[in-house]
């Protein structure tokens, strides 16, 4: 079960615009990656959480994801608590990423910036030997501390402290943020328009690549920011 990657997100739909393209690109170097979702974005104007949760296996089977969790919190009104941290440290412990991925630090969706802060938190709890949490069969977890954590952009263009290289896997990363068909750019559907249902959406999206990217000079790249300072060996690994 142990993965190289563990990607969070509050809704489902929140790592594939995020990170996807990184994602997938990982999977295509060989890494293990899995994805955990917070809610079932039941809140949602469109489509239904029962609907989310169909979408949100066909995305990761799209991608090549080894597992995708659900935790079932609250979506909207899910808390910073104790059960909630744990929670997350569970999966967390169940995997043994090196790296996780977690949701915008802030932005506007208020439920990405409160997400944030609570992965990061357990990220940090998981490594604690007197935090007991088990797994589904009631075994006592061993403590695991990821060894980074990086925040993917979303709505709001901040400025990156780090910017992964996705040219040639954008249309791999459109194609699991449209397993997601209820909440996006359909032409046929009835339902509510939202602010991100319409075709200009994903094509903010795909500018939002273009733009990350340009600063690195590649064609499509994904930003994040990060928590404490990167290390390298060298300079020359830098570009």
């Amino acid at each position: 079960m142990k993965v190289d990657i563990l990607a969070i997100g509050v809704h489902p739909d929140d790592i594939e615009l995020g990170a996807a393209g990184t994602l997938i690109k990982h999977i295509a170097l060989g890494h293990s990656v899995g994805l955990c979702d917070l809610t079932q974005g039941e809140l949602g104007t469109r489509g239904s959480a029962e609907l989310r949760m169909i979408e949100a296996e066909n995305s990761r089977k799209l991608m090549g994801a080894v597992f995708r969790d659900n935790l079932g919190m609250r979506d909207g009104l899910f808390e910073y608590s104790e059960e909630n941290v744990l929670k997350i440290i569970a999966v967390i412990r169940k995997c043994k990423p090196e790296i996780v991925l977690a949701n915008a630090i802030t932005d506007r969706h208020p439920d990405h910036g409160r997400a944030s802060k609570l992965i990061s938190d357990a990220c940090f709890y998981a490594g604690l030997q007197k935090i007991a949490t088990t797994d589904g069969q009631g075994n006592e977890q061993d403590a695991w501390r990821p060894k980074a954590v990086y925040h993917y952009i979303q709505d709001r263009n901040i400025k990156a402290d780090l910017v992964v290289d996705i040219t040639g896997y954008l249309d791999q990363k459109i194609a699991c943020i449209m397993a997601f068909s209820s909440q996006f750019y359909d032409p046929n559907s009835e339902e509510p328009e939202t602010p991100i249902s319409s075709k200009s959406f994903l094509d903010s999206v795909i500018a939002k690549n273009r733009a990350y990217a340009r600063e690195i000079n590649v064609e499509y790249g994904e930003g994040f920011t990060v928590e404490r300072n990167i290390g390298v060996n060298s300079l020359f690994s830098i570009f």
